[in-house]
Parts: C-alpha cells; structure tokens; sequence
C-alpha cells in the first residue's frame, strides 16, 4: 500500500496517510477540520540497486547457484590459466654450496 501526502487548502497543514490504491483521497484536515484537504503529486521513494545484483543474492536459490558454479567450473576446463605451469611443475634452478 503506497503512502501519500495530503495538504490543507485552508491552514496549509501538509501530511502523510497510509492508503490503499483503491481508497478515495482524504478531504477532512486533521489540523483544522476543515474538507479543504487535497493529494499531492510527490517523487515517491527510490528504487536503489547496490552490489553484484539482487537475482544473485535474493532470488535465486542454493540448488540454483549450485548449478551454476558447477556449470561454471565446466566451461573452465578445471584450469585456473591457460598455458601456465605449476609451481610443482617448475624447474628448479642449480644452486651451489658456496661455503661460505
């Protein structure tokens, strides 16, 4: 249910009511009594979308995200970079005792 802001015509009271989208506007001031209370057209509140994405954190469930890593994992290979070799897989440099 959205929230909108009345004003008085009469005593320039302004006010926010909890309303349904169905329900007439208000007409009785609160402050003064008096029908002279109109709806004002407001910017209404604002949509922020911070981070990686709310379909990732919110909305998608284990077994979903499962399925994705493991497909990921897949398209990879099980690489971590292409064309590199370990460091196991490295040769080792000759170094001599110098005794010193």
């Amino acid at each position: 249910m959205p929230t909108y802001e009345y004003q008085c015509g009469n005593c320039e009271h302004k006010w926010e009511e909890f309303q349904s989208i169905s329900a007439k506007p208000t007409k009785k001031c609160p402050e003064c009594g008096r029908a002279k209370a109109e709806r004002l057209i407001s910017a209404g509140g604002g949509i922020i979308f911070r981070g990686s994405g709310f379909y990732q954190t919110d909305y998608r469930s284990d077994s979903y995200r499962k399925g994705a890593e493991a497909a990921k994992k897949a398209s990879d290979g099980g690489t971590t970079t292409a064309g590199t070799k370990s460091a196991d897989a490295a040769p080792k440099s000759s170094k001599s005792d110098g005794g010193g």
